[in-house]
């Protein structure tokens, strides 16, 4: 997910004026110790409807008097493979959210209606202790209670009643076919690890007054639903808006009254950008595309259908994070093992529809990630100043150096989303969709340093 800064470029005008409104209320404040419950009552998740896909029911509740978001996770999961326990990432214990205050804390944990030992492994890993059988439906419940953070440049902040709350609950961390991802957290700067296509139920509880932004289509005052998305991440706040509809995708821009800036600013580029990128790689995949801008981010940070971004941010910030729609959030990937392919596709997406091919491609890559760029998060920890043009821009050099037509790449990237929608891309992947259209990518790639 995107925490890199993006500041330049321009906006499109929308067809249609935008529509809009504005709330208030005052705000709340701090703290005191988490309090997990230990009821062993949860929410009953479906059976899934795909092998490998859970269905999560997420009952949870936003107390800004306590600085605490108190809740209940069910997870209905059905493993391709025998497994001996699950495995679900505690994000929030993670480097950078934690420094800033944050911790998220669980209680007992219930397995098919009975106590499941569990144990946390390096802060953000949870272990539950059940056996369960390839092909067999478990049904999970984790209670836990979030300590907020203060303001900070991350997607776990607080600012008075604005709230981000991005990789915030316990979710598993199950690549298809593979297994349990379970790579250390790095410092937060960019990327985490992986979260599969997985279907959300969800009832988030604000305060008075508060509206949310999130992820998903809403179904009634607190509750949203999403299908098909790798997570489920929400926003709070009071609110300026804009809105327009592409089609048949409802677009909104929602600006906290903290920013001091018009929505209309963006609704245009994210306008322009859905119809650009549709058009390239496939309909857009979600009926809402919302846009949270919030203080104190530098950048944007993706989640499906629903995007953080901070003051000023327009430009490329904003059509890179609509790219994101398709790289990463309906073509997923392991972000912690391959930073690469979503960031990279992203930032090629995001060069079609802005023109600024050449430009991307004439920017030096940095010596310490030179034909690197297939290396994972740990790699880029100790690396930070060389990531983004290593990990965001280099890729895009790799599809240049192809040789063929930016058009054929198009073309063949959306081959690579029509057949790995809802799925986890390896390098693999993309370089075979790639070879359709240049039968030397993998040796290609290998030079930019991609392994497999």
């Amino acid at each position: 997910m995107t925490a890199v800064v993006f500041l330049a470029g321009c906006r499109g005008d929308a067809d249609v004026a935008p529509r809009v409104t504005t709330t208030s209320k005052p705000g709340a404040s701090p703290t005191s110790e988490p309090r997990v419950s230990t009821t062993t009552s949860a929410p009953r998740a479906a059976r899934p409807a795909a092998a490998g896909r859970p269905e999560y029911v997420i009952d949870a509740r936003l107390d800004l008097a306590a600085n605490r978001v108190t809740g209940r996770v069910g997870v209905a999961f059905t493993p391709e493979l025998a497994i001996d326990g699950l495995v679900f990432r505690l994000w929030p214990n993670g480097p950078t959210p934690a420094r800033h205050g944050a911790r998220l804390a669980t209680g007992p944990v219930v397995v098919d209606d009975t106590a499941a030992p569990s144990r946390l492994d390096g802060g953000t890993i949870l272990r539950v202790d059940r056996a369960v059988a390839a092909q067999t439906t478990v049904h999970a419940m984790v209670p836990f209670e979030l300590e907020l953070p203060g303001p900070n440049k991350d997607r776990l902040a607080r600012f008075g009643d604005a709230v981000r709350l991005g990789s915030w609950f316990p979710i598993l961390a199950w690549e298809p076919g593979v297994g349990w991802a379970t790579q250390p957290p790095t410092a937060g700067f960019a990327e985490a690890s992986l979260a599969t296509a997985a279907n959300f139920r969800v009832t988030f509880v604000a305060p008075p007054g508060v509206e949310v932004m999130a992820t998903g289509e809403k179904e009634g005052p607190d509750t949203w639903r999403a299908e098909g998305v790798p997570d489920w991440a929400a926003t709070t706040g009071h609110f300026t808006k804009a809105t327009e509809s592409v089609g048949d995708v409802a677009v909104t821009i929602a600006v906290d009254r903290q920013v001091k800036e018009a929505p209309a600013k963006y609704l245009g580029q994210v306008v322009d950008a859905v119809r650009d990128l549709s058009a390239r790689y496939g309909a857009y995949p979600w009926r809402e595309y919302d846009l949270a801008i919030t203080p104190m981010l530098d950048g944007g940070i993706e989640y499906p259908g629903f995007v953080m971004q901070g003051p000023d941010t327009d430009g490329r910030t904003t059509v890179h994070e609509v790219a994101h729609q398709w790289f990463y959030a309906l073509v997923g990937s392991d972000q912690g093992r391959d930073p690469w392919i979503d960031e990279g596709l992203s930032t090629w997406a995001e060069a079609r529809a802005m023109g600024t091919l050449d430009s991307l491609r004439a920017r030096p890559i940095p010596a310490a990630g030179l034909n690197r760029m297939g290396e994972p998060m740990t790699f880029w920890e100790t690396r930070r100043t060389a990531y983004y043009r290593s990990v965001y821009v280099q890729p895009l050099h790799a599809l240049v150096a192809l040789g063929v037509p930016a058009d054929d790449i198009d073309r063949a990237l959306s081959a690579f989303v029509r057949d790995n929608r809802q799925k986890v891309a390896t390098p693999k992947t993309l370089v075979a969709a790639l070879s359709g259209v240049a039968p030397d990518a993998a040796a290609v790639f290998a030079r930019f340093g991609v392994r497999g």
